[in-house]
């Protein structure tokens, strides 16, 4: 049976919201929850981007047996990798061993912030490659000394570590991000229902693990009001990840989907009231071999009216996939 996850999306969502909504979430019955971690949203109408890990800690104190996990963290430039090791131990240990440290490899959009321009898919899958390295290496507890193509580290040593080391969810898009994970994760992190993926990670040493994916949806008892509030705030995310992963600001993003329409945002997003197009929506994950579904509800004026819905109607029909 899917487990069936709440998304605190930080681009969207104002700091004490995000703890608020993901207690709610814990109490209507969500299996676990994920949380972006960005410097910028998307567009700028989305209006927000707290500090994802100030936000983690104040929810591992909220919330009593809710998973938690972050969806993703970019581990090679706006944090170096050490510093990552430390806050995912921390988070570990507050959380009481409820946190899973989810990793990708990043988006112009956030990493640029640092100044130090955006690299080569190349470039990015080595340094992320060193980064894990890096990390699985101070989970172990020990003093770490690493000199690498990418990254150095000088006598590092976690002092505060949960009882079980933090488990590693890596992000894949693609073959050769799907054999990074396959390699150095517990977990698989896509946000495409892409069973090739699923297959591929699973044949370099994947089977058995976790696969998490994420979908977004929009519900509201109006279905043209779900649409249009998807349409203006989601569009983005049609460009696909190639393009997602390179414009370095909200204001490319807006322009990348001016010619995006409401039909086109409707056919990948399940907008309205139907439970029954969001356990398809979701179905096309578990049948793709996803064990774990995100859901992200769009709008942070309607994650209450979401997760009342989600308590009466949603999570009930989903129990059965």
């Amino acid at each position: 049976m899917a487990k069936i996850g709440y998304t605190m999306m930080c681009e969207q969502t104002p700091a004490r919201q995000l703890v608020e909504d993901v207690t709610t979430a814990e109490r209507v019955g969500f299996d676990y929850a994920v949380i972006s971690d960005h410097y910028f949203p998307w567009l700028e109408e989305m209006g927000h981007s707290p500090y994802a890990w100030s936000v983690l800690g104040a929810a591992a104190q909220a919330t009593r047996s809710l998973p938690l996990m972050t969806y993703v963290t970019c581990p090679i430039m706006r944090y170096h990798p050490a510093v990552v090791a430390q806050k995912a131990a921390t988070m570990g240990v507050l959380s009481e061993g409820r946190f899973t440290l989810g990793l990708g490899a990043g988006e112009n959009l956030n990493e640029h912030v640092i100044g130090q321009g955006w690299p080569s898919a190349d470039t990015r899958h080595g340094m992320f490659r060193e980064a894990v390295q890096i990390i699985r290496e101070l989970f172990e507890g020990g003093y770490v000394t690493y000199r690498g193509e990418f990254f150095d580290v000088d006598s590092a040593k976690l002092f505060d570590l949960p009882d079980r080391p933090v488990p590693l969810a890596i992000a894949a898009s693609g073959g050769r991000s799907g054999r990074i994970a396959a390699e150095h994760g517990d977990a698989l992190v896509a946000v495409d229902p892409d069973s090739d993926l699923v297959r591929l990670f699973s044949g370099e040493g994947g089977t058995g693990k976790p696969v998490y994916g994420q979908l977004a949806i929009c519900y509201d008892p109006d279905v043209e009001a779900a649409t249009e509030r998807a349409h203006r705030l989601w569009s983005w995310s049609l460009s696909g990840w190639k393009v997602m992963s390179e414009l370095p600001g909200p204001v490319n993003f807006a322009a990348a989907a001016q010619t995006v329409r409401p039909e086109d945002v409707a056919a990948k997003v399940p907008c309205g009231p139907d439970v029954d197009a969001v356990v398809e929506a979701v179905r096309a994950y578990t049948d793709a071999g996803f064990t774990h579904v995100a859901l992200v509800q769009i709008g942070h004026e309607h994650q209450e009216a979401f997760l009342d819905w989600s308590e009466k109607e949603l999570l009930p029909a989903l129990s059965a996939l």
